[in-house]
């Protein structure tokens, strides 16, 4: 890194400490005036677009406003640790690291690094692979921070712990929050191991969000995920608000259950549950347990399209939809361009959803894996589609996921049952085909409607 972009890192970090002091002291009085105090310490060319949306959510005190002032209803060292690990380590700061370290090595490096604790699980929801990991592998402590600390050199501050149930390990997982102070911990979790004992370490450290695992209301959920789970993640979230932790919801949305996920019900009950963000995924049909008839139609895909955009504009949470958000990253973010995934047997993958690799981290550095052949492969070929409605190469495009594994040798890291890529993708092809007419239409009104815009 040059002595400018040290000098222009540096301050950059005084001025977002500066401003996030401001805000302290009294965020309804103080947010309208934040802009004038970055505009007044830095240059009029640094992050315009980002500026100029806060700037307009400020200005009309809308559902971003509303969610801002939410957000400082948390504990206050909670709220502190977020800004300063998220949004200047991970987000400012470390991507500047990230691209550096890119451009230096020619290869993908991650803003997040997906890991899997532990591949048990105390349910077994009906189409997860999990639900066959049984109990038998772990990521050791030290893995894990080996990983981490790797990954901090090379830029990256946020981990995010997927599984199996991330949680089953909870003492490890707080260990690892407390150790490295300066990253932000994200977990996937289905919200039943959450307890008083658990908000009371969450208080401690400061650095752990968890993401709770909801499908829809009682019937839709517990359909799935069995009885009584519902129940069990509400009042989960009841503790965390009581504590006044932030805590997201991440919703896997289906043939099944669509109906209910896409309702202005279902939004306006995690917003009164206290929740900050909903991460909505769109269900895969991976592994020996795939059920493929939870696939959602192209009706159904639309839907959750349509209804995700009109309430993000509407509602005070912050809602995400991996599959249909593919233009404001620029299609498939996997591969290490902004995430990869390492299971609990230690082998790197692209993806979450992806379970093929040439290495394990037990036998390489983080680095030399994103330098592997599937890696390489990802790096040269993102993005898969120029239709950002089309992103991923297993669900969309399943011609590019078989010509990968091919060309480069990786192997299947399914657990239980090692999957072909051509079994996998002989599966995803009839859905291809047949959302590809509707995403295509999709994409088209969504380009002319930004270019009406201009």
């Amino acid at each position: 890194m040059s002595i400018t972009d040290k000098a222009k890192n540096a301050a950059l970090s005084v001025v977002i400490t500066q401003a996030l002091d401001y805000l302290e002291k009294d965020p309804e009085t103080n947010i309208p005036k934040v802009m004038g105090l970055v505009d007044k310490l830095t240059p009029s060319d640094w992050y315009v677009a980002q500026r100029k949306a806060f700037r307009e959510s400020i200005e009309k005190k809308n559902n971003w406003y509303q969610l801002i002032m939410k957000v400082y209803e948390l504990d206050p060292g909670v709220r502190q640790t977020f800004f300063r690990n998220f949004i200047l380590n991970a987000s400012l700061l470390g991507s500047a690291t990230q691209d550096e370290t890119s451009a230096k090595e020619n290869c993908n490096i991650p803003w997040a690094i997906l890991l899997d604790p532990t591949s048990a699980c105390n349910m077994h929801c009906t189409g997860c692979w999990a639900a066959e990991y049984g109990n038998r592998l772990n990521l050791t402590f030290e893995d894990l921070d080996s990983i981490i600390t790797q990954g901090k050199k090379l830029g990256t501050y946020m981990y995010i712990f997927t599984g199996g149930e991330p949680l089953v390990r909870k003492k490890d997982v707080i260990a690892l929050c407390e150790k490295h102070s300066d990253c932000e911990f994200l977990s996937f979790t289905n919200g039943t191991l959450i307890d008083e004992e658990f908000c009371q370490e969450m208080l401690r450290v400061k650095n752990f969000v968890p993401a709770i695992s909801l499908e829809g209301f009682e019937t839709a959920n517990d359909g799935r995920r069995g009885g009584g789970v519902f129940h069990k993640v509400m009042h989960a979230m009841e503790l965390l608000k009581a504590h006044k932790l932030p805590f997201g919801i991440s919703t896997c949305y289906t043939s099944k259950n669509v109906d209910d996920v896409s309702s202005e019900a279902f939004y306006d009950m995690l917003i009164e549950a206290g929740a900050l963000f909903v991460w909505f995924f769109h269900y895969m049909p991976v592994g020996a347990g795939a059920a493929p008839e939870l696939l959602p139609t192209p009706e159904q895909r639309t839907k959750m399209f349509r209804q995700i955009r009109t309430f993000r504009d509407t509602k005070p949470i912050f809602a995400l939809d991996f599959q249909n958000d593919g233009e404001y990253v620029g299609g498939c973010i996997a591969g290490g361009r902004r995430y990869l995934h390492i299971n609990a047997r230690g082998d790197v993958e692209p993806c979450v959803f992806i379970h093929y690799s040439n290495v394990n981290i037990h036998d390489c550095t983080l680095l030399e894996a994103l330098k592997s052949p599937i890696f390489m492969a990802y790096h040269d070929q993102q993005p898969f589609n120029d239709n950002m409605l089309r992103p991923c190469p297993m669900l969309e495009n399943p011609e590019r996921l078989r010509a990968i594994v091919k060309e480069t040798g990786a192997k299947s890291t399914d657990y239980e049952s090692p999957e072909a890529a051509d079994t996998l993708c002989d599966r995803t092809v009839p859905y291809a085909q047949n959302w590809t007419p509707t995403a295509d239409k999709l994409w088209a009104e969504e380009q002319a409607a930004r270019a009406a815009e201009k």
